[in-house]
């Protein structure tokens, strides 16, 4: 397993060179070069302190939207050094992550963000596969990128040849690309485990807009569907959903869009920012070994469980 990819773009990075990339790795638009003169650090300092602070009170709450009490039992997070529970075995023509108990008749497929597989995104397809008290998942993480994932020596993205790179990677592996090799996907996942009768899908960071495609699809084969980290929220992928689905924002999102996301949600949904996390903090970009961003990826799964406990 790779080590965790604790990825924060330099100041360098986020000014230049000017490049489209910003949505791709679901990051907010910088404003225009007369704002940015106009903008203070400080103002954004103190909002994002404020943004923390009401996260720490929120995840001293019950879960909203419906949710019900707490429906799992989330083993000790491991800080470094995770073993995984499942094995990798060939699911349609792609190795794949497979976790979870051979009799459950419910699973959850899981796109994983451009660095493939990481010890924390495996970890949380292990929590989602045994932590519900009350039924059974099997989870299956594709691998999309046959063995190829984004390299970590791209990032920060602050040279000509870094953006370069990392605009070919992306080149190659476009969401709606990748969403359309789903369907198939959910074809041999059934043949692979014919007692799975009920399917939902999850994804993180690139994964999250893959989902959103895949579930607004005429072939859709699943039943709920959520989104952790998102990159590229865009409102109008909520519009004519059909099933139950979940949004888990970090601080990184853009507010406005995430927001306008679930004014358009006309399902079942809840739809929830971690102020005070970073874009990843669910999968390969989550630094376990920070206290706090363990607790609020702890809570992140949870939150995932009650999800699909009450809508799959």
């Amino acid at each position: 397993m790779r080590r965790a990819a604790h990825l924060r773009l330099s100041s360098s990075a986020s000014r230049g060179p000017r490049s489209n990339l910003r949505p791709l790795l679901g990051i907010p638009q910088r404003p225009s070069e007369h704002q940015q003169q106009l903008e203070s650090r400080q103002p954004q300092r103190q909002h994002r302190q404020s943004l923390a602070a009401q996260a720490r009170t929120m995840s001293e709450m019950p879960a909203s939207h419906g949710h019900s009490a707490a429906c799992c039992n989330i083993p000790p997070i491991v800080s470094k050094g995770y073993q995984a529970k499942g094995t990798y075995e060939e699911v349609g023509g792609y190795k794949t992550y497979v976790t979870g108990p051979a009799d459950a008749t419910k699973a959850i497929v899981v796109i994983y963000d451009i660095f493939g597989y990481f010890d924390q995104t495996i970890q949380g397809a292990d929590i989602l596969a045994y932590s519900d008290d009350h039924q059974k998942y099997k989870v299956f993480m594709p691998d999309w990128f046959k063995g190829k994932p984004c390299p970590i020596e791209y990032y920060p993205p602050d040279t000509p040849e870094k953006q370069k790179a990392l605009g070919e990677f992306f080149g190659n592996f476009p969401p709606p690309k990748v969403a359309g090799y789903v369907p198939e996907y959910v074809d041999a996942l059934k043949a692979h485990s014919p007692s799975v009768s009920k399917l939902a899908i999850l994804g993180y960071c690139w994964g999250g807009k893959v989902v959103a495609l895949t579930v607004k699809a005429p072939t859709n084969a699943f039943s709920a569907a959520a989104s952790a980290h998102p990159a590229m929220v865009d409102p109008s992928d909520a519009e004519g959903l059909t099933i139950p689905f979940a949004l888990l924002a970090s601080g990184d999102e853009p507010v406005e869009d995430v927001k306008k996301f679930e004014e358009k949600l006309e399902v079942p949904h809840h739809v929830e920012t971690f102020a005070d996390q970073i874009h990843g903090w669910m999968a390969a970009r989550a630094d376990l070994e920070n206290d706090r961003v363990k607790a609020e990826y702890e809570r992140g799964y949870k939150t995932l469980l009650q999800f699909f406990g009450k809508n799959l």
